[in-house]
This record gives C-alpha cells, structure tokens and sequence, in this order.
C-alpha cells in the first residue's frame, strides 16, 4: 500500500460548485475509483488560501497503468470536465500534472 497526496486550487467563486458536485459524486466515477486500486479517497479544503489536499491509498501495483485506465474512463473524463473549471492548477505544477503532487514527511499508524 501506497498513501499520496495532491494539492490544487479552488476558484473562490467555484467553491460552492465544488462542494456540491463531490456531495453528489457519480456512482460510475466512485466504483472506477475502487477498480483502480485506490481506497480512502478524501478531499480537503483550505480556506480562505483555497486549497484543495487531496489523500488516498494505492493498493495496487502498478500506479501508471490504474492511472492510466482511470484517465481513459469516459464517464471519470466527463466527472473531470465537470471538476476542472473549478479547479486552478499551482505555478510549480509539473508539465502533464492537474494535482501537484506530495512528499509524504511523516507517518504515525
């Protein structure tokens, strides 16, 4: 098992939109979720910085290839293009990332 993190920005005036899209998430995007390998998915928000930290656990083994499977899911590219206008990426985001990616520094279990 792998944990990760991401973090993104929220539009302020997307907010709202954000939280209800999540509050409804799409059953089709959630079991793609699962069938990815990936369990205890959560969002945080940070306000009034607006910042999204994302968190989860990867349970399989082989990170590229579910992230890939999940990427080329229509119905999780739809969910995306729903997300992503309330989204804005970080300045230090690498080329060909959304989330920027985490360094985990500490872990008590």
């Amino acid at each position: 098992m792998q944990r990760m993190g991401g973090v993104i920005g929220v539009r302020p005036e997307m907010i709202a939109e954000y939280k209800r899209l999540h509050a409804a998430a799409w059953p089709d995007v959630l079991k793609k979720i699962s069938d990815c390998n990936i369990r205890n998915f959560v969002i945080y928000l940070r306000e009034p910085e607006n910042l999204l930290f994302s968190h989860f656990e990867y349970h399989g083994q082989d990170w590229p290839a579910d992230a890939a499977r999940m990427a080329a899911d229509p119905v999780t590219q739809e969910w995306w293009a729903q997300c992503g206008p309330c989204q804005r990426q970080l300045d230090s985001v690498a080329k060909g990332e959304w989330w920027a990616p985490m360094e985990e520094v500490f872990f008590h279990p």
